[in-house]
Formats: C-alpha cells, structure tokens, sequence
C-alpha cells in the first residue's frame, strides 16, 4: 500500500508544481469532497429517504437548496481559491513540503490530531465571539439563514466569516509546516466532520454513537435551532469546550428531558 501511494506521488510531483498542486490541487480535491459527501443530503431530504433518522421534521425547499449551491460556488471561487492562493508563500515559509520520501504514518496522525484539538479551541472562541448581537446580525446569521441545516450549509456562510473562522482551520498545518499529504488528508477529514456535523441527520452509524468527545449533527443541529443568544454549542468537532465553559446547558437539558420521556416539559421548552 504505502509503495502505490509513493508511486503515486511521484507521479504527481513530476507532472506538476509545487504551487499547482498546493493551490489547485488543494482546490479540487476540496471541491470533489466536499460536494460528493455533502449533495447526498440534499437527495435524502427531497425524496424523504431515511426519515426516521433526521433531526428536525422540516425540509428545505428546493429554491433554498438551489441558493446555497449557488453562493457556495462563488463563495468558494471567489474566497476560498484565491486565499489558497495566497496563503502558499505562507506555507511554504513554515516548511510545507511536496518532496519525497513521504512522512510516516505516526507523524500524519500526529499533526492532524494536533489539528483538529487546535482548531477546535480556537473555532470555539471565533464562533462565540461571532454570536455577539453586532456581528451576529451583521456577519454570522447568513450562516444561520438555513435552520434546518443540510450537508452544503457548513460552508455557506458571510464571506468575512468564511476567512475569519478560517483561520481556525490552517492555523495548525501553519504551525507546523507539514508535508502536503498531511494537508490534503487533513482537508479531507475536516471536511467530511463539517459536513456531516451539519447533515440533519442522525444515523445509528453516526461518530457521535461511539466516540464520546465527539460532536456530531446531533449536538450541532441544536445550535442551529435556536436563537444566536441561546444556541450554545459552539464547538466545532468535539463537546469538551462546551461543556467546561457551560455553554451546552441548554442542550444536555434537552437531551436528559428526551431520555426521560418528559413530553410536557419538553413542549414548554
């Protein structure tokens, strides 16, 4: 396995730039991923396939899934790709490299569990601060404009958010000048967790059932559900943050009173 993966590789660094593969290549396989893991939910939701395990019972009309394609197109031609873009020399100054031999599987995994703790505290704070009535109202409730969120709203959002808690995201990989490998893995997973956290839907297969810090669209659903002064649940992809600074109150009461079977008191929420 890790034989084909060189040769692959190889291939690729001698076929192309350093810059076109930082730049580009980051683009399309973000692009690929993000719309191939995110567009299934758009289906599910018309046809009304797997019901039982959505979150919320309301759908999104058609024109309102056709809009966030939409923006998200331009937001990502017009932000995302030209951010890259600048951001190589950036990279390149922190020691992300291209070169052979490949890193080992221990340093991958390393980094990017760095990664996601790290951009999880700092997507924490950026996200809190963004649910202040100024910038909430001005910035952030484009992101909020979808209360039943599908797979593509994760990335719709005001343009000034999309590089504001962006930064969340290379903040790590800026840190620690990996090899672009790593990068592209780290973009990969990033991407199927956002997506996922913001799916509607919660799966008896879903992360969330088997790892205990882990988010999930469950806990992310509740977030987009209620009014940005009662939301809580700011955290990206794990509970812990929440949970120490007592922003998921709301959430844990609403859990507890469902597994109680309080429907009363459920209703008056």
């Amino acid at each position: 396995m890790a034989s084909i993966v060189e040769s692959g590789w190889r291939y690729l660094i001698t076929h192309f730039s350093d810059f076109q593969l930082a730049c580009l290549g980051s683009f399309f396989i973000h692009e690929s991923i993000f719309f191939l893991s995110g567009l299934p939910f758009i289906f599910l939701e018309r046809a009304g396939w797997l019901s039982k395990y959505k979150i919320q019972t309301k759908n999104n009309t058609a024109a309102a899934q056709e809009k966030c394609i939409t923006r998200l197109l331009l937001y990502h031609v017009c932000v995302n790709l030209p951010v890259m873009i600048v951001s190589y020399p950036v990279f390149r100054f922190m020691g992300m490299r291209s070169t052979l031999p490949l890193p080992s599987w221990k340093v991958v995994s390393t980094q990017i569990l760095f990664y996601f703790v790290l951009e999880d505290f700092v997507f924490y704070w950026g996200h809190r601060i963004l649910h202040t009535k100024w910038l909430y109202k001005h910035v952030h409730s484009v992101h909020h404009e979808y209360a039943t969120p599908f797979g593509l709203t994760s990335e719709y959002a005001h343009p000034a958010e999309i590089l504001f808690l962006g930064f969340a995201t290379i903040v790590g990989p800026a840190i620690t000048g990996p090899h672009l490998i790593t990068l592209w893995l780290w973009m990969v997973l990033r991407v199927l967790e956002t997506v996922e956290a913001h799916c509607g839907y919660h799966f008896p297969w879903s992360l969330s059932n088997f790892l205990p810090l882990y988010g999930g669209a469950d806990f992310h659903d509740y977030h987009h559900r209620l009014l940005y002064t009662k939301s809580g649940n700011y955290s990206s992809t794990f509970v812990y943050m929440d949970w120490i600074f007592g922003t998921d109150k709301g959430y844990r009461k609403l859990k507890a009173l469902k597994s109680d079977g309080d429907e009363v008191a459920l209703k008056e929420m």
